[in-house]
């Protein structure tokens, strides 16, 4: 009995100190009103970050902007490189996935390829943050301007699908052969 009785005077100090210290600071705004959100963590938009990454790549949205990717392709070499970033695309973010995939569509065929873990010095072992595959076919088909593309990717438990954007080659300084 002791014990209910402290139980409920706890309870009732509590309920009163929430109402004394959780009201709003200004009373509810009239029925019909339009009221502006309070200042405080707004979600970024794509462009806060920006359309090139930290490797001069284009960057891939996972998830609700939980993780992003960057995709960078060197021309020359036919080597495609994905790196793992965090929300903000502004670190990198590991993964204990072996592989990264992009499934490419050109014109009436889709292919699909397997990008291989390659580690980055710093990654815990078992973890990478990079993807890579030289494959030239990959990068010439996705510089065509209706090719449409897609990368997967598993981290942790879940699984995320992003479209990789057309870069706009004008930008990257070197023209393509005809």
């Amino acid at each position: 009995m002791k014990r209910t009785a402290s139980i409920g005077l706890a309870l009732a100090s509590a309920l009163g100190f929430c109402a004394a210290g959780c009201s709003p600071a200004t009373p509810p705004a009239p029925a019909g009103t339009v009221t502006t959100p309070p200042p405080g963590p707004v979600a970024h938009a794509h462009e806060d970050h920006g359309h090139e990454g930290l490797h001069n790549g284009v960057i891939v949205e996972l998830g609700n902007e939980e993780y992003h990717a960057e995709v960078v392709h060197d021309d020359a070499t036919g080597t495609v490189t994905v790196y793992l970033l965090d929300s903000s695309a502004t670190k990198s973010a590991t993964t204990t996935a072996t592989e990264a995939v992009i499934n490419l569509k050109h014109g009436d065929k889709p292919e699909q390829f397997k990008l291989a873990a390659q580690p980055e010095e710093g990654n815990p072992t078992g973890q990478t943050s990079r993807f890579t595959l030289t494959d030239k076919e990959l990068v010439e088909h996705h510089d065509e301007a209706a090719a449409e593309a897609k990368l997967n990717i598993t981290i942790g438990e879940t699984p995320y699908s992003g479209a990789i954007p057309a870069k706009d080659h004008a930008e990257h300084g070197h023209e393509h052969a005809k």
